[in-house]
């Protein structure tokens, strides 16, 4: 009896803390959720646009694996927020940290998007840091060097 009181209580000392780190965290986690769920859609109609063949099994592994990276992500930006935020004394480290994140599947769902449309368009989320707010710029076709004829001569 003694043993299931001591296992009770560090699991629940282990959850309370996990919660207490990830407290902060719960819209970020309604966010990535629903940024899976987009790029899952605009993923399969990109994918139906270029005439790949569509396989559930494929499409449920990417995004049960793309859950797990974002479970991971928050793990990761949790602690940082608890290790370093008590010095900075603020929780804008993990912020920082699942912005530049979801940036990244920001423009993967722009790019699903855009090609599922069969637009030809870049984007970069990023660029807003660079040189303002032109975040879209159209793809260009790679031209041929003739590199072919060249090489003949």
């Amino acid at each position: 009896m003694q043993e299931r009181n001591v296992i009770c209580g560090v699991t629940s000392v282990f959850l309370a803390e996990l919660l207490y780190m990830l407290a902060p965290l719960k819209w970020f986690m309604v966010l990535a959720l629903v940024l899976i769920f987009a790029d899952l859609r605009f993923g399969i109609r990109a994918a139906r646009a270029r005439g790949d063949v569509i396989l559930f099994s494929r499409a449920a592994r990417r995004t049960g694996n793309k859950i797990m990276d974002y479970i991971c992500w928050l793990l990761v930006s949790g602690a940082i927020g608890k290790s370093f935020g008590q010095y900075f004394d603020n929780e804008i480290l993990p912020t920082i940290v699942l912005l530049v994140i979801f940036g990244i599947e920001i423009n993967s769902l722009f790019s699903n998007y855009f090609e599922s449309k069969g637009k030809k368009y870049k984007v970069n989320i990023f660029k807003v840091f660079e040189r303002g707010f032109d975040v879209i710029e159209k793809k260009e076709t790679p031209k041929n060097n003739n590199k072919n004829e060249e090489k003949s001569n």
